[in-house]
């Protein structure tokens, strides 16, 4: 009886190593900073590279005389933003906020574009903590960065004058992490967020890549990962939810998605869409895979969106 327990336990203890091992491998896979090379030609990213979005028109970015500006998070990393003023005097700003492992100036150059040169909008585009030239050396998932937005917020009204108004607008990890500042308490400068194919929760959309990618149930791995991400870096992939943020949220927003995105799963949106409690749209684009829904068609996807912004700015 007693070799059987010490057995049992020897197993026990080799299940728990293992289990260890793994969450830590994982965390370090998907929330470490460090470049994302298991997204390399993923099926389900259009483009076949590490960024969940498409490098794309980098050289309008560099043409532009965009004006590098420096702020620290709450918790004391240096954070790097983009700003580029309109053609001519306005109160309309956009903030635009990247997607996963990519960052402001490799990956939305076509947003930033289109605001600046057919809205005629002030642009800042801010690299994420833990990508592109901002400090940090884990990815937030828009839970983190939510914060960061707050202040990002604050510093363009103290720019800008009481009278702007801002929209927010993101692609993937970037459309959550508007949809999570949405939720907080914003001053009344902010007008509306436009969601481009965000996820629920980090719990949800890890839980479908984990067994889309590695085949694995999302208990008990991608559940004790989460707990070596509230240790080491402060958040649970459960408390990091969009879900729960779009339910507090005061702000009119637009859900765009891609009909054929099977990297974030089109029931996300319909979910999000349903769960807002505000003024909404929903737009389903034919044709579209993950964070390419401007690419299918650039006129369209500026109509839609320029029609839901003349609403509320």
């Amino acid at each position: 009886m007693l070799t059987f327990g010490i057995v049992l336990l020897i197993i026990v203890c080799v299940i728990l190593l293992l289990l260890t091992i793994a969450s830590f491998y994982f965390y370090r896979v998907a929330i470490y900073r460090q470049p994302k090379t298991f997204l390399v030609d993923n099926p389900d990213l259009a483009q076949g590279s590490a960024p969940d979005l498409p490098v794309q028109d980098v050289p309008w970015v560099e043409s532009q005389p965009f004006e590098r500006i420096e702020m620290k998070s709450g918790d004391g990393l240096l954070l790097c933003g983009f700003y580029l003023p309109a053609p001519s005097p306005t109160t309309k700003t956009v903030i635009i906020a990247h997607g996963y492992s990519g960052s402001a100036k490799l990956n939305m150059g076509p947003f930033a574009q289109m605001y600046h040169e057919e809205f005629g909008y002030n642009v800042l585009m801010p690299d994420a903590r833990g990508h592109g030239e901002s400090e940090g050396n884990y990815i937030g998932f828009g839970w983190h960065e939510r914060l960061d937005y707050l202040k990002w917020i604050h510093l363009l009204i103290q720019r800008l004058g009481e009278d702007c108004e801002i929209a927010l607008h993101g692609v993937s990890m970037g459309a959550a992490t508007v949809v999570m500042t949405g939720g907080e308490p914003l001053p009344p400068q902010v007008k509306c967020v436009i969601s481009d194919c965000a996820y629920t929760s980090v719990m949800d959309i890890l839980s479908y890549q984990g067994k889309r990618m590695y085949h694995l149930p999302p208990f008990p791995i991608i559940y004790t990962t989460s707990l070596v991400c509230k240790l080491r870096a402060g958040y649970s992939f459960s408390e990091a939810s969009s879900l729960k943020q779009i339910m507090k949220t005061k702000l009119p927003v637009y859900f765009i998605h891609g009909e054929e995105d099977t990297f974030v799963p089109t029931d996300m949106a319909h979910r999000l869409y349903a769960a807002c409690p505000t003024y909404k749209e929903l737009t389903m684009v034919p044709q579209a895979g993950h964070g390419i829904s401007f690419n299918v068609d650039p006129a369209a996807y500026a109509r839609y969106v320029e029609q839901f912004l003349v609403k509320f700015i």
